[in-house]
């Protein structure tokens, strides 16, 4: 009975900043996570829209809004927001104000030996990486999406579902990787760059383009 309330009395509300479709699914993987670990139990979200959750079955309830909350000592936060750039300035803004992030990692994810991983990270359900791999901080890796050897993801990074980026692969600050996107070895893809759903990555794709394709040309950006 005692270690029960201990445990109790140690462990932190987690709150997922973002109430939209992937903060909903996050809401899933943080459940199956509270199966395995007393560190924390989900609390609630934060989202500037009243409405976010309206017409949902949604076992949490909002508990405030992103610009005006105050992190509290026994809260924790992962944020739930797929666009690179509203994700790092949120994250951003809330680290200044002293919240703690934590890295949400599925059960079902497989993790290799020697990697570096930032805080804020999420790990969908059968997500991987394997060995030696370099994740800056709130890198997203949708569910089933792979990542191999040495590869380097900065900051910010969202990886949709089905995702494969190989071995020394670079993917720059803030990239965004549609659905079913491959980036092959030793390519590059630079900061804020987007590749569209089903694309193919060779070799090089400047900073903050748009390409889409087999092989991945550019369709929007300089």
């Amino acid at each position: 009975m005692e270690a029960i309330l201990l445990i109790e009395n140690v462990m932190k509300k987690l709150i997922i900043i973002g109430a939209g479709g992937f903060g909903r699914e996050v809401l899933c993987w943080a459940l199956d996570c509270q199966t395995v670990q007393n560190d924390w139990r989900v609390y609630g979200f934060l989202d500037e829209n009243l409405r976010a959750l309206q017409g949902f079955d949604c076992p949490c309830q909002l508990v405030g809004y992103p610009s005006s909350y105050i992190p509290a000592q026994d809260e924790v936060f992962i944020c739930a927001i797929g666009d690179p750039r509203i994700k790092l300035s949120i994250c951003e803004i809330f680290m200044s104000r002293g919240a703690q992030f934590i890295n949400l990692i599925h059960p079902t994810a497989l993790i290799g030996l020697n990697n570096k991983i930032g805080q804020g990270c999420i790990f969908c359900p059968r997500s991987a990486i394997t060995t030696n791999v370099t994740l800056g901080d709130f890198v997203t890796i949708n569910a089933y999406s792979g990542i191999g050897h040495d590869a380097v993801l900065g900051k910010g990074v969202t990886l949709s579902a089905y995702c494969d980026v190989t071995g020394n692969a670079v993917l720059g600050e803030g990239v965004f990787l549609g659905s079913h996107a491959v980036v092959l070895p030793s390519a590059k893809v630079g900061d804020y760059a987007i590749v569209g759903a089903g694309s193919v990555v060779l070799k090089t794709v400047k900073a903050g383009v748009t390409v889409m394709g087999v092989p991945a040309k550019q369709v929007a950006g300089f």
